[in-house]
């Protein structure tokens, strides 16, 4: 049996919102200097969270989207929203299995030091587990 923490859920998320949201859009853990020709990007990072200690991972997971409007950034911040609270939960990798996501933040416009593009994010609780 695997142990817990084993799962990479920044990894996985990545892999599970880009098979959704398709080629168009960028779906990574960092950002680099190259940002503005890969709009739109959609940035996953594992901000904390806690575990029971025997399999249960309970991920804090913080999600931006950039683009190069606001109102597009909005609208895949929407999208990804929808994605992770309608579809996720039940879903599985071939690593991990995911239970329960609920939205601790929703999606708002965050600040950000380049004008010639915008952010949106929302942080979410999303609980997985190894695949057995």
């Amino acid at each position: 049996m695997a142990a817990v923490g084993s799962v990479d859920v920044e990894l996985e998320l990545i892999g599970w919102l880009q098979s959704r949201l398709g080629t168009d859009v960028v779906v990574r853990d960092e950002l680099d200097n190259h940002l503005l020709d890969e709009l739109p990007t959609v940035q996953v990072e594992v901000v904390g969270g806690d575990d029971d200690g025997f399999r249960l991972d309970r991920a804090l997971v913080d999600i931006s989207t950039y683009a190069a409007t606001r109102a597009t950034a909005i609208a895949l911040a929407t999208t990804v929203h929808g994605l992770l609270l309608e579809h996720l939960r039940g879903s599985s990798t071939a690593a991990a299995v995911f239970g329960a996501v609920r939205a601790l933040t929703r999606p708002a416009v965050r600040p950000y030091e380049n004008t010639a593009l915008r952010r949106v994010g929302a942080t979410y609780q999303v609980h997985s587990h190894p695949v057995a």
